[in-house]
């Protein structure tokens, strides 16, 4: 063998030489075009460059939102964009958080994913990284359609992406003063860091958005804490913790 099989991988007995090679072949064939079909992934960032190569007739869009009211404007003013040479066109709209089969049809039509007012889900943002699917969380629906026109132009300048880091379920609520709240948090995924942002998320919809204002465990002020362990958080400018809130942290990264 020209190299050493990895762990959990399956031997195959196969009758010669021959057989051996073009299964090998054929195996090396599909994992190219695999990570071909993945390179190819839509965003906001190459989309005129897909538009300019002819490569792009349509622009898909999965729509989610906080509530169904906020669907029609914003899928409105994004279809007004389409223009001669590429069709903006919603696909798939719905309320609550994103979710796998958001993430799964994005990844089959090649679309991206526009949330709303609202977050993510663990699995499906695990999936999206892991296939490159382009989601994008905005508050403003005037921020919505200024990036997609920008997009559309080839005007939109790439410069951070946003990397979820952990996410926290809020159990208990601790008031330590009389506008101040220590949310006691079980981390269910990822590493919680003192310097990551924080997305505050009830019944999938976005009610608070900032930076950590303390992480503690126990009575200590740490700088992170992993999966499967309690903690205490602060977000500054919000005070209004409930139990079974979500707390999305990430941060943000520049786009190489």
């Amino acid at each position: 063998m020209q190299s050493v099989p990895k762990a959990g991988e399956t031997a195959q007995v196969v009758p010669d030489d021959k057989t051996a090679r073009t299964m090998v072949m054929e195996r090396i064939r599909e994992r190219e075009a695999a990570a071909m079909h993945q390179q190819q992934r839509v965003t906001l960032d190459t989309l005129f460059g897909e538009i300019s190569a002819g490569k792009l007739k349509e622009l898909n869009i999965i729509l989610k939102t906080d509530v169904q009211g906020s669907i029609e404007p914003i899928r409105t003013s994004l279809e007004r964009l389409s223009n001669e040479q590429v069709k903006v066109k919603i696909i798939h709209t719905g309320s609550g958080s994103v979710t796998e089969s958001d993430v799964m049809l994005a990844i089959a039509s090649k679309g991206i994913i526009i949330a709303f007012n609202t977050g993510t889900e663990g699995g499906a943002e695990r999936t999206a990284s892991g296939e490159k699917v382009d989601i994008r969380h905005y508050n403003v629906i005037y921020n919505i359609v200024e990036d997609v026109d920008k997009a559309l132009k080839g005007m939109l300048e790439p410069t951070f992406k946003e990397v979820v880091t952990a996410h926290a379920e809020v159990r208990q609520v601790f008031r330590v003063a009389r506008r101040n709240s220590i949310a006691g948090c079980y981390v269910r995924d990822g590493t919680v860091a003192r310097t990551d942002s924080a997305r505050v998320t009830r019944n999938g919809a976005v009610v608070a958005e900032g930076k950590l204002a303390s992480l503690k465990r126990m009575q200590d002020d740490v700088r992170e804490v992993q999966t499967n362990f309690e903690c205490g958080i602060q977000v500054e400018g919000f005070d209004s913790f409930e139990e079974g809130d979500v707390i999305q942290c990430y941060r943000m990264e520049r786009e190489t």
